[in-house]
């Protein structure tokens, strides 16, 4: 016989459990929105303590100028780039099938000169579709971004202001050692700094030195090829490949092959080869991440969250082989000899 006791607890956790699922199945698309305003969080609560604790800031006082600098410093840069982003692809819509037509051109007189296949009709037309899907998703993309925008403020105006109750609230509530609650959070901030600071950082570095390499050799509109370079750097594996290998391609297809020539070695020999080494160097000195913990987070990332995924998956990666030791160290682990 089960006792009153025990069914009536295994029914109350079923139906909190249930009703956690309807809400996260409800609440799911704002989870960019709470992980962009944690970061900013974890950011910024070191000078919202010392304005409120060490100056006397009301909270709502040093929360909003907090936000605002936030806002011109990060986001302000941001949604400019997306706004010079978005009219750059708006044109690459409107002229894809010319862009294609003269790709295609250049790699059939290719083929025919080396009498090799390098792309055949049905892979050309495979191209075409899929730049005809996807770009428009990327515009779309942009109104999404400022809605998440607009939450994450929303949720950052609230953490601030209550950020040591909440902090308090966690470690009380967490299901372990107040020693491990404490590596936790300790982990997971050091863990943030090292993306949110370093993937950025990390972006600009490439984006800089390809840079250099568009204005010598009189690539058009140098700066969108800067910001693609930007965003395509922090895409794993094959990273700022995606900017200046088409650079190179339309080079060759314009009958610039010692300007293509010379785009592709300064972008295999100095680009992606600098880009490891400070890449290496940079997280080891902020958050000391492993490579290949930034490259399949950054995959997973982008699946769960979108942009804001290149962020947090790594850090969900590293969470993962935190918890690991945190339970080790909770419960222990007996080696079977």
């Amino acid at each position: 016989m089960i006792p009153n006791n025990i069914i009536r607890q295994v029914l109350l956790l079923l139906f909190t459990i249930l009703l956690a699922v309807v809400l996260f199945r409800q609440l799911e698309s704002f989870i960019p929105a709470l992980l962009g305003s944690y970061t900013l969080f974890v950011l910024l609560k070191k000078w919202m303590y010392i304005l409120t604790g060490r100056y006397k800031w009301k909270k709502t006082l040093a929360a909003a100028l907090l936000m605002f600098l936030s806002f011109i410093v990060i986001l302000l840069p941001i949604a400019m780039l997306i706004n010079l982003m978005s009219s750059k692809i708006n044109f690459a819509i409107q002229h894809s099938s010319a862009v294609l037509n003269t790709v295609e051109q250049f790699i059939h007189s290719w083929e025919t000169k080396y009498n090799i296949q390098i792309l055949s009709d049905n892979n050309m037309q495979q191209l075409t579709t899929w730049t005809a899907q996807t770009l428009p998703k990327i515009v779309g993309a942009t109104f999404n971004s400022l809605i998440t925008i607009v939450f994450t403020y929303f949720i950052l105006y609230f953490m601030l202001v209550s950020g040591r109750r909440m902090e308090s609230w966690l470690i009380d509530w967490m299901p372990m050692k107040n020693e491990n609650v404490l590596l936790l959070r300790h982990e997971t901030n050091a863990l943030v700094y090292s993306n949110a600071i370093g993937i950025p950082l990390i972006a600009l570095f490439q984006g800089a030195l390809g840079l250099i390499a568009y204005l010598f050799l009189g690539v058009n509109e140098p700066i969108f090829w800067f910001i693609v370079t930007c965003i395509a750097s922090m895409m794993p594996v094959v990273g700022a490949t995606l900017a200046y290998v088409p650079v190179a391609i339309l080079f060759f297809a314009n009958g610039m092959n010692i300007k293509g020539i010379i785009m592709l070695i300064y972008g295999f020999g100095v680009i992606s080869t600098i880009d490891s080494v400070f890449r290496f160097w940079l997280q080891k000195q902020i958050g000391d991440v492993h490579p290949l913990i930034t490259a399949f987070g950054v995959i997973v990332g982008l699946n769960l969250f979108g942009f804001i995924g290149l962020i947090f998956g790594p850090i969900l990666i590293s969470l993962f082989i935190l918890m690991i030791k945190i339970y080790v160290n909770e419960f222990g682990v007996t080696k079977v000899t």
